[in-house]
C-alpha cells in the first residue's frame, strides 16, 4: 500500500531533484530560480498533487501572500494619467505566475495615510510598491521605520536609501532637447514636472545640460513648472508665450502636459512644428493621438512596473538580496510635432 500521508515540501524537492530552498522559492514567487528548476518543481507538484498548506506556512513565515501598490494621488489623476495604468499593468503581469495578490491603495489625505499606516503596521501585506514619490512624502520614511520590504518607482534623490527603479530622466530629456537644437531651434522652453519630485528636477537638468552643450545659456524665463496634468501644461504654455513670445520650441516633461501645450499653441494660432516644435516625455498613448502626433521620449512604464515587482518579490523572499537601484533606458521617438 502506498504512502497515504500528504506530500510535503521535502517530498516535492526529492521528486524534482532540487533542494527544499528551491521549492520554497518557487512557491514564494522568488525570481532567483532557473526556468528549468521552476519547471521541475511545478511538474513534481502536479504529479504529487501537492497542496501547500498556506495556513501552516503563513504561521511559520507570517506571510500574507499579498503586496500593496500605494499611489499617493487622486482618482482623477489616476484616470487621466496613462503612466499609472501602465505601472499597474506591469505589476500585474509580473505577479501573474505567482500566488501573490495585489492590493491597490490610493492615499489622498491624512485620514487615508493614518489608515494605511495602521494597516501596514499590522503587517497585513508582505511588502509595498510606492509610485509618484514627492520629496516630503512621509510614506517612504514610515516604511523604512516599519522595516517592511519596499520598492519605489522613482526616487526622492540620487542617494535614495530604499530599493528603487527609475528611468534615465536626465539622459532622455537631454536627447529630446538635442533633437530640437539639431532642428535649428534656438529659443527652447521647458514645461517641468513638479520640482518637489526628483523626476521633475532630472528632466529640467537634462534640458539645461543639452542647451549648455549647444552653447546656449539656459534662460529662467523659458522655464515653467507644472504638475503633469493637461491643464497644467496649458497654463504653463500660456505663461511662456507671454514671457517669450518669440520662443520656437518647447520640451514638456510629460506627454499629457505636451497635449495641453499643443492646445494652447493652437488657440494662439501658432503652427506646430512650423512656428513652434514640441517634444513630450513618456511615449504614452496620448503621444500618438495628438494633432500633430508627438515627438517624445519613450520610457517603458510597463517594464518599470514589472521591475519594481521583481525587486520586491526578491526582497520578500530573501531580505537584502535585491538590487538597490535599477536604471531603465529611454529613447527618442520622432513624430510630426518636430
Amino acid at each position: 500500500m502506498g504512502d497515504s500521508r500528504r506530500p510535503t515540501i521535502k517530498t516535492v524537492a526529492a521528486r524534482a531533484g532540487v533542494g527544499r530552498t528551491t521549492v520554497s522559492r518557487v512557491l514564494n514567487g522568488s525570481p532567483l530560480v532557473s526556468p528549468e528548476a521552476r519547471a521541475a518543481v511545478m511538474e513534481a507538484i502536479a504529479e504529487l498533487n501537492y497542496v501547500p498548506n498556506s495556513v501552516a506556512r503563513s504561521l511559520v513565515t507570517s506571510r500574507t501572500d499579498s503586496i500593496a501598490l500605494v499611489i499617493p494621488e487622486s482618482e482623477s489623476r489616476l484616470g487621466a494619467e496613462p503612466y499609472f495604468s501602465a505601472i499597474i499593468r506591469g505589476v500585474s503581469l509580473q505577479l501573474a505566475t505567482t500566488r501573490v495578490q495585489l492590493l491597490l491603495t490610493l492615499v489622498r489625505d491624512q485620514r487615508e495615510l493614518d489608515r494605511l499606516t495602521e494597516f501596514l503596521s499590522a503587517r497585513r501585506v508582505d511588502g509595498v510598491l510606492l509610485v509618484s514619490v514627492h520629496r516630503d512624502d512621509p510614506l517612504p520614511g514610515l516604511l523604512q521605520e516599519l522595516g517592511l520590504p519596499t520598492v519605489l518607482a522613482g526616487r526622492r534623490s540620487p542617494d535614495e536609501p530604499l530599493n528603487h527603479a527609475h528611468s534615465d530622466n536626465v539622459g532622455g530629456a537631454t536627447e529630446a532637447v538635442r533633437h530640437l537644437l539639431e532642428r535649428g531651434r534656438r529659443s527652447i522652453a521647458t514645461i517641468t514636472g513638479p520640482l518637489d519630485m526628483e523626476v521633475g528636477n532630472s528632466r529640467l537638468q537634462g534640458w539645461a545640460d543639452a542647451l549648455a552643450e549647444g552653447g546656449i545659456e539656459p534662460d529662467d524665463a523659458l522655464v515653467a513648472p507644472a504638475d503633469f496634468t493637461e491643464e497644467g501644461g496649458r497654463v504653463a504654455m500660456r505663461a511662456l508665450l507671454e514671457r517669450r513670445p518669440a520662443l520656437d520650441a518647447v520640451f514638456a516633461a510629460s506627454d499629457v502636459m505636451a497635449a495641453g501645450a499643443l492646445a494652447e499653441l493652437n488657440r494662439r494660432g501658432r503652427r506646430v512644428p512650423d512656428d513652434v516644435a514640441v517634444v513630450g516625455f513618456d511615449d504614452s498613448i496620448v503621444a500618438r493621438h495628438t494633432d500633430p502626433p508627438l515627438t517624445t521620449v519613450r520610457q517603458s512604464v510597463e517594464e518599470m512596473g514589472r521591475t519594481i515587482t521583481r525587486l520586491l518579490l526578491q526582497e520578500i523572499a530573501e531580505p537584502g538580496s535585491a538590487e538597490k537601484c535599477v536604471l531603465l533606458p529611454t529613447s527618442l521617438v520622432v513624430r510630426d510635432s518636430t
